[in-house]
């Protein structure tokens, strides 16, 4: 047996150098044993390595690939991982393209390792929280693998003009401004208890968190309780997950059978005015919620509330929502009698001088905003949608289209018929009069198709 000491447990470039003479000497995987200086298991009293028998095979070279693959896997903390990573390093010596079978076992268990490993990272990235010790700051953090040296440089780098420790059980680090260095290991006590930022730290993460966005089993994927105790803002996360849930329930009971619908839009509709999913809601006046009976049997869906309607805190009432009324009246159909809203809820615009000028809401505001037209449509059950542009388009169906290709059509969304049609203001915007009388005549006969 050729008995290997690496001097850490994520000494990369010791087991490197050792696999690469065990391979060209041909030692096979089963006749070493890789140890770590100081680790349980270290039998090694001199701290000494056996010698490496003479190269028996000429010099090789293996894909970049599976160096950037070891180099991840050697901060796992399975104790297998040396020789895993021997045993692969044999079968590229021999044939390099096997780094490219992801059917082969060993390589998908050192992908699987390699996974895990990039994920404590994410984690540690994400969850480290510093509190301020005299001047210096200062977090406790317990990875689940030997990451800690591997992720100094983030730190270093992120946060370049602070001088920090982070301290874990193995290892530790701190920063001066200067030079980055390293310490033995600490204990969760040897962690600072707080720091009179956090008070206002609990407050906003308190005043942003969203029932609306809540579920839990996702969170605890992404944020295991493991973490909680090194976070403050974890302290919180019980109470305001009970909260939402007895909102959550109160809005259930009032749509099940028996239940009212009236009250369960009434609920949906406060707690969109608290509403902060996006960053809309800093500017606008209000949340502008949908208007309509809630029996209503079709849905209309525009893009977002204009100036008129952000400060009336009412959908379609500015110069759009008339044409949409004369539009509406000239195609049959009686609004008092249909359920108007819009897919983004909050006014989003650009100050010139003292006026507000409509701006496209994005991607990411329209995503944020889609639980609450589901709920709408839930709560409505129409038996058909009229959809005003693109952005009602890319809301309701989940993904971007252009108006020319869904116009016309019938599209199905969750069973319910819908078309797609232009959004009054597209007709305000034109100069053409002729044209614009064109596109109105069309739109009344879009309105008039999706009311049939």
């Amino acid at each position: 047996m050729h008995r290997i000491l690496l001097a850490r447990p994520d000494d990369y470039e010791g087991w490197r150098d050792a696999a690469r003479a065990l391979a060209l000497a041909d030692v096979a995987p089963d006749a070493i044993g890789w140890n770590v200086e100081g680790e349980a298991g270290d039998l090694f009293g001199d701290g000494g390595n056996d010698a490496v028998p003479p190269p028996v095979r000429p010099a090789f070279s293996v894909p970049k690939r599976f160096l950037d693959l070891a180099e991840t896997v050697l901060l796992h903390r399975d104790p297998e991982r040396f020789a895993l990573l021997y045993a692969m390093l044999l079968r590229l010596r021999d044939d390099p393209d096997r780094i490219d079978d992801e059917a082969d076992p060993l390589r998908r268990r050192l992908d699987l390792l390699a996974k895990e490993v990039r994920r404590d990272i994410h984690k540690m990235r994400a969850f480290v929280r510093f509190r301020e010790v005299d001047g210096r700051y200062v977090a406790w953090f317990e990875p689940v693998h030997h990451i800690v040296r591997a992720n100094a440089g983030f730190f270093q780098r992120r946060f370049a003009n602070m001088h920090w420790s982070i301290l874990t059980p193995e290892l530790s680090i701190h920063w001066d401004g200067a030079v980055l260095s390293e310490a033995p290991g600490a204990a969760r006590g040897d962690g600072p208890a707080g720091d009179p930022v956090e008070a206002l730290w609990k407050g906003y993460y308190a005043s942003i968190f969203n029932p609306a966005r809540l579920k839990t089993g996702a969170m605890l994927k992404e944020m295991p309780r493991r973490y909680w105790a090194n976070m403050p803002e974890t302290a919180l996360i019980p109470e305001l997950i009970a909260g939402a849930r007895a909102r959550e329930t109160r809005m259930v009971e009032r749509t099940m059978p028996g239940g009212n619908a009236t009250n369960a839009w009434a609920a949906l509709r406060e707690e969109a005015a608290h509403c902060t999913r996006c960053g809309l809601f800093r500017c606008a006046t209000q949340t502008v919620f949908g208007e309509g009976p809630v029996d209503a049997d079709i849905m209309i869906v525009g893009e977002q509330p204009g100036d008129q309607e952000d400060l009336a805190g009412k959908p379609f009432v500015g110069p759009a929502g008339q044409l949409l009324d004369r539009a509406m009246a000239e195609a049959g159909l009686d609004r008092s009698r249909i359920y108007v809203t819009n897919a983004v809820k909050h006014f989003k615009f650009e100050p010139r001088g003292k006026r507000r000028i409509h701006a496209k809401p994005n991607a990411g505001e329209i995503t944020a905003c889609r639980w609450w037209i589901d709920q709408e449509k839930a709560i409505i059950r129409p038996s058909r949608i009229v959809l005003l542009g693109t952005t009602a388009i890319y809301s309701l169906i989940g993904k971007a289209q252009t108006l020319t290709s869904q116009r016309g059509r019938d599209l199905m969304l969750d069973g319910i018929r819908a078309r797609a049609t232009i959004h009054p203001s597209f007709l305000l915007r034109m100069p053409d009069k002729d044209r614009t009388e064109q596109a109105f005549t069309m739109f009344v006969e879009d309105l008039r198709a999706a009311s049939r």
